[in-house]
């Protein structure tokens, strides 16, 4: 008997240190208004992006959904209009797996809406396989895509006043590291048909957006544009939708009990989004509401700066 109740003891305090460190929750306080503004939330269909996409609905801003799946934005589209009652949130299509998409959609946009005052690199996903454009479709998805989606806007974010780019990252980007040869070469940041292999690019890719939204700060200087990178905290989405089989019936009970949902995944993001005063805090990365320090090559100039050199090269910017 005793020693059952020493089991479950050391069970409900492994719950409890987890619930309050790896899988804390925060809430954001942040309270900007919105009405009149227009945000484009990349994968805003489904899980982080979709709850982030009904509050910002909710308080009166024009969002758009930049989506590859027509039928799961439609879905979404009339879910988050039932709950809010907003007529303004629409989808256009983008396929991040593909540079000519992101300009197409990048045009559309610009010719089609007047202003842009929040862009949230929202999508993501862990997987192997490569984009339309020969790219390792985590670096390619993940970080590249975003990037020149993000070049291609900047100017209408500066246009609007006080914009703001939230990029998702990842507590991920601790475990990552890029290696440029590979870029070069490979066009990837690592491969494999294993999972931990494309686990790794998954924290190469994360390590990049941390580096981008860096090297992205230092660009703004002078500019009335702003960024911020987040960790989401470790939340039930469709991320891992490519994951095999055994590996799901694996997480998913552990994801039942312990992983955020998506609404609580969304809070740190919409207080990169909403907080005011963090304009100080341009380049920095999020976590529970609160700015985090980074790892030393999460902050590296040398790094960031090539990463971006080489990024504009690869998306035929320079």
């Amino acid at each position: 008997m005793f020693h059952l109740l020493l089991l479950a003891g050391v069970i409900l305090g492994g719950y409890i240190i987890l619930t309050q460190t790896l899988f804390k929750r925060s809430k954001n306080k942040g309270n900007a208004a919105m009405a009149g503004k227009t945000v484009i939330i990349t994968g805003g269909n489904t899980g982080i992006g979709k709850a982030t996409a009904l509050h910002l609905a909710r308080k009166g801003a024009r969002v758009i959904l930049a989506c590859r799946n027509r039928d799961k934005a439609e879905a979404a589209i009339a879910d988050i209009q039932q709950k809010t009652g907003s007529t303004d949130v629409l989808y256009m299509q983008l396929d991040l797996a593909s540079l000519k998409s992101v300009r197409y959609f990048s045009e559309t946009f610009l010719k089609s809406e007047s202003r842009l005052d929040l862009l949230i690199n929202n999508a993501g996903l862990v997987a192997d396989g490569r984009t339309e454009d020969g790219f390792g479709v985590q670096f390619g998805v993940n970080h590249l895509g975003h990037f020149l989606l993000t070049c291609l806007l900047l100017e209408r974010l500066k246009e609007a006043g006080g914009g703001r780019v939230v990029t998702l990252s990842s507590m991920a980007h601790r475990w990552g590291h890029i290696d440029f040869q590979a870029v070069t070469v490979n066009k990837d940041l690592g491969t494999g048909k294993y999972s931990w292999q494309f686990f790794q690019a998954y924290c190469n890719s994360k390590l990049c957006n941390v580096l981008f939204t860096h090297e992205l700060a230092k660009r703004l200087k002078g500019t009335n544009v702003t960024c911020y990178s987040v960790h989401p905290g470790v939340v039930r989405t469709e991320l891992s939708r490519h994951v095999s089989l055994w590996q799901k019936i694996f997480i998913e009970p552990i994801a039942q009990l312990l992983f955020l949902d998506p609404e609580a995944g969304a809070q740190t993001t919409l207080h990169c989004c909403l907080q005011e005063g963090i304009e100080p805090l341009s380049g920095r990365y999020f976590s529970c509401c609160a700015v985090q320090e980074v790892c030393a090559q999460a902050r590296d100039d040398t790094v960031s700066r090539r990463l971006w050199e080489v990024s504009e090269t690869l998306c035929e910017l320079s």
